[in-house]
């Protein structure tokens, strides 16, 4: 088996259709390396006692592709060993459970790609114009990350 055959990828997706998972998980897997760990997050149906309809996402999107890009190239510089990398992302509307973002990397051992997809979500929502809106059953709300560093420069 030639491993060189198989490169290094990274798989960066945002549309409005539904996610999937399974999508996501097999362009990852590699049959040379043993893990692949999975992020997925969904609309809940609840916000602080409010009732949550949907959630909307819009972006910009040539920006987000690059920092995206940006937050991949940062994963292969502190985790070597990783071999691919997906970030699909959700635009439009997104119904309660289902999934709003789906993050997989393969890597030859569980702590590599556990660690690589939590420095991507958190990076993500910290540094990529992805920004959401909840709808609620008589009101809506556009919502800020916490980790948004534009949205905590100005407090």
């Amino acid at each position: 088996m030639d491993e060189s055959a198989d490169m290094p990828k990274d798989f960066i997706k945002l549309k409005s259709e539904k996610l999937s998972v399974d999508e996501v998980s097999e362009i990852v897997i590699s049959p040379y390396y043993g893990a692949v760990s999975l992020f997925i997050g969904t609309t809940r149906n609840n916000f602080e006692g409010k009732k949550v309809i949907h959630l909307e996402y819009e972006a910009y999107t040539s920006m987000a592709e690059t920092k995206i890009k940006k937050i991949c190239r940062d994963v292969r510089q502190k985790w070597p060993s990783v071999k691919h990398i997906a970030v699909h992302h959700r635009l439009g509307v997104v119904p309660v459970t289902e999934a709003s973002v789906i993050i997989a990397v393969s890597s030859p051992h569980r702590a590599e790609s556990l660690e690589a997809v939590t420095y991507c979500i958190n990076t993500l929502k910290a540094s990529v114009p992805i920004w959401k809106k909840e709808i609620y059953e008589d009101e809506y709300s556009w919502k800020e990350n916490k980790e948004c560093f534009w949205a905590n420069s100005e407090k």
